[in-house]
Formats: C-alpha cells, sequence, structure tokens
C-alpha cells in the first residue's frame, strides 16, 4: 500500500505531510513529518499542485488558508479537533467586545473563522515569541487555557484566557506524573505545553512534539517521560535510537488523529475527494495572521 501511495503522489504532483501524532506506518509514507508549525511552514513554501495533510480538519484548513492556488485533501474530513470546536466566531466576538482593545493571539487549533478575527496565531511551538512580539501589554490567547497559563508564566504580559483545551493533555495529572517519575527516577521529563500548568511545572522541559524529539537528540540523557499524546513515542524512538521513552500516561490517545489509515489516503488520492477549501473572505483575514505567525518562525 506505501508504494501505491507512493506511485499516486507522483501522478500527482502531490506531497504529504503528517504531524507527528499520526500512525506509524503514515508517518513513514510521508513526505515530511511535523508538528503543527513545521508542517504550517512546509504548506506555505511547497511547489507541489497538490497538499494531502494527515492530521485533522484545522490543519488542513490551515494549509488551504496560506496555499489558496493548491488541492488540499484531507483523507478522512471526521478527522476533527475538539479543543478547535470549544471556541466560535461569536463567542469569541462577544468576549472582545467585553474586554479594553487588545491583540487576539489564537492558536492554530482553531476554525478558519476564528482565525479571521485574530491578530496572529500561534502555535506551541512558539507562543511565548508570538505573544512577546506584540504591543501592548495584554493579549487574549484563544482557545487553549492551558497554553495561555504556561505561556504567562513566562512572559509579563497580561494573558486574558479562554476556557478550551485539549480534552486529552487536561486529563494528566500530578499524581501520573509522580508515579511515572517513581518508576524512572533518573528519566528527564518532557511535557506538552498543552498539560495543566501543575504538571508543567514539574518539567525539565515544556516544548512541542517536535520541540521533543530535538531536546532528545541533542540531551546527553538515555530515559525519558513523556508527556503528551501515546503516538509520540514512535517519533521519538526513531529520532533517537538507543534511547528510551516511557509514555507517562496511556489515557494520553487522540482519536481523532488515528482515523487516517492508508487505504483512506489512497483513495484520495486515486478521487481526489476530500478537498478543503477555505471561502475567499475568510481566507484573506485569516492569512494575514497565519502568514505573521509563520514569518516571525521563518
Amino acid at each position: 500500500m506505501q508504494n501505491k501511495i507512493r506511485s499516486l503522489l507522483k501522478k500527482r504532483r502531490a506531497i504529504l505531510l503528517a504531524h507527528n501524532y499520526q500512525p506509524p506506518e503514515i508517518q513513514d509514507v510521508a513526505d515530511v513529518c511535523g508538528d503543527s508549525l513545521e508542517l504550517s511552514i512546509k504548506a506555505s513554501q511547497t511547489d507541489a499542485d497538490v497538499i494531502v495533510f494527515c492530521g485533522v480538519h484545522f490543519m488542513a484548513e490551515t494549509a488551504s488558508i496560506l496555499s489558496p492556488a493548491k488541492t488540499v485533501l484531507l483523507p478522512r474530513r471526521d478527522a476533527g479537533c475538539p479543543m478547535a470546536d470549544m471556541v466560535t466566531p461569536e463567542a469569541l466576538k462577544k468576549k472582545l467586545a467585553a474586554l479594553p482593545p487588545m491583540p487576539v493571539v489564537t492558536y492554530v487549533n482553531s476554525t478558519a473563522e476564528v482565525k479571521a478575527l485574530s491578530t496572529i496565531c500561534c502555535t506551541s511551538a512558539n507562543a511565548f515569541e508570538v505573544v512577546e512580539s506584540l504591543d501592548g501589554d495584554e493579549v487574549l490567547m484563544v482557545p487553549d487555557r492551558n497554553l495561555a497559563l504556561n505561556t504567562a508564566a513566562r512572559s509579563r504580559k497580561k494573558i486574558h484566557t479562554w476556557e478550551g483545551y485539549c480534552p486529552f493533555h487536561n486529563l494528566l495529572t500530578v499524581e501520573e506524573v509522580d508515579a511515572a517519575k517513581a518508576r524512572h527516577p533518573d528519566a528527564v521529563f518532557m511535557a506538552h505545553p498543552e498539560c495543566p500548568p501543575e504538571v508543567v511545572a514539574l518539567a525539565d522541559v515544556a516544548v512541542s512534539t517536535s520541540g521533543m524529539i530535538r531536546y532528545a537528540q541533542k540531551s546527553a540523557a538515555t530515559d525519558f517521560i513523556v508527556g503528551t499524546e501515546v503516538g509520540m513515542r514512535y517519533p521519538l524512538e526513531k529520532a533517537c535510537p538507543g534511547k528510551t521513552f516511557h509514555m507517562v500516561s496511556p489515557r494520553m490517545h487522540c482519536d481523532d488523529m488515528k482515523k487516517i489509515s492508508l487505504t483512506d489516503i489512497a483513495q484520495c488520492l486515486e478521487t481526489m475527494v476530500g478537498e478543503v477549501k477555505v471561502p475567499e473572505d475568510i481566507r484573506v483575514p485569516a492569512l494575514k495572521a497565519v502568514q505573521r505567525m509563520v514569518d516571525l518562525s521563518i
């Protein structure tokens, strides 16, 4: 099946982008694997005619925002993100009306309509840098409350939060981390910034998924506790042979990130069904926020 997909990718002049949480067999056939920031940058730079996005809906939307002339395909349209659905344009407008004027920093885990109302976007890899790049002493961060609080812990700005969260990152508890540390006392604990602040406070480092890979590659340590989605073990082990990674909790499993199969990808490329296209009246204002983030990060 992987050979069939590679042949179809060549036939369609397509590139296959896969998030680090995707199943191993999809990561192995992908042209590029990465976190949301890396994949956004790649989507903005590729000369392929077609972008096949193995991730969730907001990621494909972001690719469409950045590359409107390209065909962006999502092999499973039902691969969504609960966090992205926790903020609507209407609710955001209501919140902004109740606050003094301030920049809106929107996590890429959001809909195109919400991005269109934003000053700039961010990812877990660059949230602090994005916030610090803005004028003024106050910002509103949506939709992830944990990412906002973890960013606020490093920033002098007043950060107003939204009551959104990642369902599986938000599950992680101090007790689970303490238990993992008791089992692996010499291990380095890497946490994702979507984890609750009390969990991040226990971490040796809090970084994005690709940040975890880079940190583990450079670290002299050989034993790591990993506080993120369970699928992250595969890219970590692939990038760091000889090192051991203990996923802190089996509960941290994202069903949406596991929906796409190799068969879905092949069918998508054969039929060219599953296009994600953001309407121009939404894409143009959303592009300003996304492009501002990309320009800051390149």
